[in-house]
């Protein structure tokens, strides 16, 4: 079994049974207004087990199965660790920015979804991604500019139940995770860039 299955499987599993136990759901979820101690803190991690409903976790689930599965290509076992340091450091900017909102709650994988994202589009910038609704493929370094343009707009606009910032930023550390355990790589990335293959 692949590390990328074993968390979907986890994931699936933690999210299915939070869809009919709102007290577990609440546990688990990220609330930055309730995380006034440490004892809380667990949140940033156990927030990106849980989803908002089927759609919210079928999307973030074949993201990570076919994203997950080309970062474990690049990483080995060291594609967990990312993993789940993406889930915890994305959630940081929300809790910061609604610490003091009782109300506001986040919950799914995405920022995890996203590091490892950035990750591959770091190491391939010229391979070609399929989204759901783009049925012809297009070049991961393009689909990173449109995304990070975009979850950085909508996290400055604001009024959506999804967290722009934790896409954003988990997307950002995908790339400094590249970085800092392959720095070398860098010149690497710079090359593939002045050498577009499609």
């Amino acid at each position: 079994m692949t590390i990328t299955l074993f968390i979907v499987i986890i994931t699936v599993g933690i999210s299915i049974a939070a869809f009919n136990n709102s007290t577990l759901l609440n546990k688990l979820i990220l609330w930055p207004g309730y995380m006034t101690s440490p004892n809380e803190y667990y949140r940033f991690l156990t927030s990106g087990f849980i989803h908002a409903d089927w759609n919210h976790l079928i999307f973030n689930m074949v993201s990570l199965w076919f994203l997950g599965g080309a970062a474990e290509s690049i990483l080995g076992s060291g594609v967990i660790t990312l993993y789940l340091t993406g889930i915890i450091l994305s959630s940081l900017p929300t809790f910061l920015k609604y610490r003091n909102n009782t109300h506001y709650r986040a919950l799914g994988a995405s920022g995890g979804v996203s590091s490892l994202t950035f990750l591959f589009i770091y190491y391939a910038p010229w391979a070609k991604l399929y989204l759901f609704f783009i049925p012809i493929g297009i070049p991961a370094l393009l689909f990173g500019v449109l995304y990070l343009t975009y979850e950085a707009y909508m996290a400055k606009k604001g009024g959506t139940t999804m967290n722009h910032d934790a896409h954003f930023w988990g997307a950002v550390y995908g790339i400094v995770y590249a970085l800092i355990t392959d720095p070398t790589h860098g010149a690497m990335f710079f090359n593939s860039l002045m050498h577009p293959s499609f």
